[in-house]
């Protein structure tokens, strides 16, 4: 519970961008602040003069006056407000500069919603008992997917919180993680369910022909154009657009799609009026957008319209916890009786680096459970690469002493760079050169 002294902070979010203004809302209505909006840097320092503020979450690129200037003057007006900017891509002369304005943290969109709370928490002051977090029985997961991990847990987490909004959701990871799990899972759990759900491969089609099913045709428009077709815009009218592969989306038709999702209307290839579209998107890549839009390969405006919120799913490597489950799972799946994995067979699993992820583990466990004789699977029924690593108890021991000593100076980094940079975590993660969200996973999965 919050421990605010008998009455609710109130905190102002302010961006210039409504539906992010509305999934910041709603996760610190849920941490249990009083939240007011705002669209600009003025009205951020009108609520201010105002509003009696507590603290405010202000985005730094906005039309007029911008964060930066608008934290100068609210510092100097009222200091006592706590301020967390926000930005799209960290400029260390920025955040320098914020800091010695006063800001009290910095982060980088796509914002953590969880990593949000946590920053208005420790900047205002706010304890919580162990009720303050969201119960992960109330994320109801999908029948069929294995979530024990922090890491998977938290990626559900943070699609339940923006599966009610018509936000656009960004899913990153890499091939084989589940990210159109968790677009089904969003659109499940949206008031979207009960119209369709549209699945897009934007890597499965030649760039001549995914215009034209993306928005449709009419008749005759091009050679071999026999009769009007939908496109997947509106074959999703009223329900979800999933956009898998986005990274792949040819660079000639993304001001198209931008067009779309600015408008909400498109217009069939062909076509001479422009029709109205009701669909929510979601996109999903493998690959790292912020470097596509520095090589020049994917539009940066176009990067900022899909990344109000984006969700990270962990590769495997990073959620063993997971691994003997799914396979069991997977096992199970195949009706060929009790079977199970060996003691051996499990280290073998649990050594493997799975680099296809859970797509990967599935196909070795398909294979497994058919290639075994008997109800127990051995490491001789895994594939050679992974049969070799099994039942070794000295590449076990090495395996074992290599994870506790990176993990042993892994944690004395971290807490080295929070002791320098006096426990600011935006700070420290530029000092490591990771991510601050790295920064706040590594940190929940120490116990620190």
């Amino acid at each position: 519970m919050m421990n605010t002294e008998n009455r609710t902070m109130r905190i102002a979010v302010v961006d210039d961008d409504p539906e992010q203004r509305g999934l910041l809302r709603k996760a610190l209505e849920e941490a249990g602040y009083e939240i007011l909006e705002g669209g600009d840097g003025q009205e951020a320092i009108d609520l201010a003069r105002t509003s009696n503020l507590d603290g405010m979450v202000l985005d730094v690129r906005m039309p007029g006056v911008d964060g930066l200037q608008a934290l100068k003057t609210i510092k100097s007006e009222h200091p006592e407000v706590v301020v967390t900017l926000l930005t799209a891509f960290i400029d260390l002369r920025d955040a320098v500069a914020a800091m010695k304005t006063g800001a009290s943290d910095y982060l980088e969109k796509p914002v953590d919603l969880d990593e949000l709370t946590i920053a208005m928490d420790e900047a205002l002051g706010v304890c919580r008992d162990e009720t303050g977090d969201t119960d992960d029985e109330d994320l109801a997961i999908p029948r069929g997917v294995i979530a024990q991990s922090p890491s998977t847990l938290h990626a559900f987490r943070l699609a339940h919180r923006v599966a009610a909004s018509d936000a656009n959701i960004l899913v990153y990871g890499e091939s084989g993680t589940g990210k159109e799990i968790v677009a089904r899972y969003i659109h499940e759990k949206s008031p979207r369910k009960e119209g369709p759900l549209v699945t897009l491969n934007c890597a499965a089609f030649p760039e001549n022909l995914i215009e034209s099913i993306l928005f449709g045709h009419e008749k005759g428009s091009f050679t071999g154009a026999d009769s009007r077709r939908q496109g997947s815009f509106e074959e999703a009218s009223s329900g979800t657009l999933f956009l898998d592969e986005i990274g792949e989306m040819p660079l000639a038709l993304q001001p198209k799609l931008l067009r779309v999702l600015e408008d909400r209307r498109i217009r069939r290839i062909g076509g001479t009026k422009d029709l109205e579209v009701d669909v929510r998107v979601i996109a999903a890549t493998n690959r790292e957008l912020e470097k596509e839009v520095e090589e020049g390969r994917f539009r940066e405006d176009l990067y900022y319209r899909f990344n109000v919120i984006a969700i990270p799913l962990p590769p495997l490597r990073e959620r063993r916890e997971d691994i003997l489950l799914l396979a069991d799972r997977f096992i199970g799946e195949q009706g060929t009786g009790d079977k199970r994995f060996s003691p051996a067979a499990q280290r073998a699993l649990l050594n493997h680096d799975w680099p296809g992820n859970v797509r990967e583990l599935r196909n070795v466990s398909i294979r497994a459970s058919l290639m075994s004789r008997g109800n127990l699977i051995l490491p001789e029924d895994l594939p050679e690469s992974l049969g070799a690593m099994a039942d070794s108890s000295e590449l076990k021991s090495r395996v074992s002493d290599k994870a506790e000593s990176m993990e042993e100076i892994q944690k004395q980094a971290i807490l080295k760079a929070l002791e320098e940079t006096g426990g600011n975590k935006t700070q420290a993660a530029q000092l490591l050169k990771i991510s601050r969200r790295n920064l706040i996973y590594k940190l929940r999965s120490y116990g620190l």
